[in-house]
């Protein structure tokens, strides 16, 4: 059955249903973080190459008559302004900036005909360079030329309809803020986590395990803290063993960045895991960035090490 996407034409419709479909199969075989390099070279439509995101954030492939198949938000880059300051609004939609400052760009004017169309688009969002999460479909449903913005709104095709965990209702405004609240918390903890692998050179900094499947971003202050924010100065590579460990406040990590295993656990006897995966790393010191922007805060260090210390 062909969707019914306003007034976009068939060869418009039969695009972005077989790009979905590429996303859909990319994200089985990748997971959800998906190279730049397998997005820029895209798929093949009826023999001709059809590429899903290009060099401008907003994108239309050649074989696409009129309007944008994607928009994309670039990676931040420590020490570094994005281009565009896209972010979540306190409405809860995706604000998405103009390019440039003129409201007929055509890039703009093609992203306001795409909202008066209902048409669908790919929001790619930029967590490192060269690695996009891919969220599909999006809708541009509000045009701000003062604010020189498009407002966003997520149409997640995972999310069921009937209730969320909290038992509110998952129809209209309700399925909308919902959907959007997951959307945002997935970006972010996608971003985290690329930011500080990247930053740790995908090694975990007790010891050095590559395997990136294995390693995790660790909060050093958790998640629900006032100040456990997803930023790199609250964060740390570890694998699944040492992360573990390091939540359930067995493995803890001082200010001098010096491992300290709990006692009891250093008297245990056991196996080679309990050996050389905890005790031996007792008073070794972690592995952290070179770069000073990229380097754990001793302050988070200090005040995670103390509950360290109360829960032993």
């Amino acid at each position: 059955m062909t969707p019914d996407w306003g007034s976009a034409g068939d060869m418009d419709v039969r695009v972005r249903t077989a790009a979905f479909a590429f996303l859909t199969e990319q994200s089985a075989l990748h997971g959800d973080t998906l190279p730049r390099s397998l997005l820029a070279q895209g798929f093949i439509f009826e023999g001709q190459r059809v590429p899903l995101l290009g060099p401008q954030g907003i994108f239309k492939p050649a074989i696409l008559p009129e309007l944008p198949l994607s928009i994309t938000t670039a990676p931040i880059v420590e020490g570094k302004d994005r281009p565009y300051d896209d972010d979540f609004g306190p409405h809860g939609l995706l604000v998405y900036r103009y390019r440039g400052t003129d409201p007929q760009h055509r890039d703009n004017v093609a992203l306001r005909l795409a909202r008066l169309r209902g048409v669908p688009l790919i929001y790619f969002f930029g967590l490192v360079p060269g690695e996009y999460l891919a969220i599909w479909p999006v809708f541009v449903v509000g045009d701000d030329p003062g604010a020189l913005a498009f407002t966003i709104e997520v149409e997640a095709k995972d999310v069921p309809w009937e209730t969320a965990p909290d038992g509110a209702s998952l129809v209209g405004e309700g399925r909308r803020r919902y959907i959007t609240h997951l959307t945002r918390r997935r970006l972010h903890q996608a971003s985290f986590r690329w930011r500080v692998l990247r930053a740790y050179q995908e090694r975990c900094a007790i010891c050095r395990l590559r395997h990136t499947e294995l390693l995790d971003a660790a909060h050093i202050l958790p998640d629900g803290h006032p100040r456990g924010e997803p930023i790199l100065p609250n964060g740390l590579a570890l694998c699944r063993l040492h992360h573990g460990a390091f939540d359930a406040h067995i493995l803890g990590i001082r200010p001098d960045l010096v491992i300290d295993i709990r006692k009891e656990v250093r008297d245990e006897t056991d196996g080679p895991m309990l050996r050389h995966g905890l005790q031996g790393f007792h008073g070794e010191s972690i592995h952290v960035p070179r770069p000073a922007e990229l380097k754990p805060s001793t302050e988070f260090l200090a005040m995670r090490y103390e509950l360290f210390r109360k829960a032993g």
